[in-house]
């Protein structure tokens, strides 16, 4: 455990399972105070805390509808007075809706940018008077936000180029504290989301370089370095980890 981020807390939004859950224990690991969301599956959430408990760590886990945004906001709150303030934000929370134009529903294009956009929106405003001074926003988005290579796609990608944008201008915002503003895009990885033995992985397999599903954990280890101070240098990046997929 290398302790980068001794002394600091963290809040990570969607922490209890896949990507976000690696995400929750690698800062953990690394030294920071945790708080994690979930939506409905407590059982999970309380398992993440009971791991970085167990390994010695801090966490604490805060249930949160992300559609409802007084919620989202609440959660925020709660996190930054349990925790003493907020030195890294992670905006995991997300869902995927998948269908072509034509079937794609009003509600499904409603609840991909509820949780997806407006929640990203809502829980940074709400966590700017409780952010420190040269803290962290980083962003869950996806290599989707300028690639995309199945059918379907349209609102998911739309909502992840979305972030993408708000990050690039909330870094020219933040930029004067000395807060870094990154977003991560993965490509295909390992997850309940888009597991890599599911209906689409054999073609998405197919268009990886190397061939592979990515794990959670190398998402979570990109994430924990935006976070330390190695990446003092690095704000309004949107930065691929997708094994090749995009290439």
């Amino acid at each position: 455990m290398s302790q980068a981020l001794s002394g600091k807390t963290a809040l990570v939004t969607g922490g209890s399972r896949g990507i976000g859950a690696a995400i929750a224990k690698r800062l953990a690991a690394d030294g920071a105070a945790v708080a994690l969301t979930y939506g409905g599956n407590k059982a999970s959430a309380e398992a993440v805390v009971a791991e970085i408990v167990a390994a010695g760590g801090t966490a604490h886990a805060i249930q949160a509808d992300f559609r409802d945004q007084a919620a989202v906001a609440a959660a925020v709150n709660d996190a930054a007075a349990t925790l003493g303030g907020i030195d890294i934000l992670v905006h995991n929370a997300g869902v995927l809706e998948i269908a072509p134009v034509g079937t794609l529903t009003a509600e499904q294009y409603r609840k991909s940018f509820d949780v997806n956009v407006e929640a990203v929106f809502t829980a940074t405003t709400a966590a700017i008077p409780h952010l420190r001074d040269q803290g962290r926003v980083l962003i869950i988005g996806s290599i989707n936000a300028h690639y995309m290579a199945f059918a379907g796609g349209s609102v998911y990608a739309a909502t992840k180029a979305a972030v993408g944008q708000m990050a690039r201008a909330w870094a020219r915002d933040l930029g004067p504290r000395g807060i870094l503003v990154n977003v991560v895009q993965p490509g295909p990885v390992d997850t309940d989301m888009n597991p890599a033995d599911g209906p689409m992985s054999d073609f998405q397999r197919s268009a990886i370089a190397l061939g592979r599903y990515g794990r959670p954990e190398e998402i979570a280890a990109l994430t924990a370095f935006l976070a330390s101070d190695e990446a003092s240098f690095i704000t309004g990046a949107a930065i691929d980890i997708d094994g090749g997929a995009s290439i």
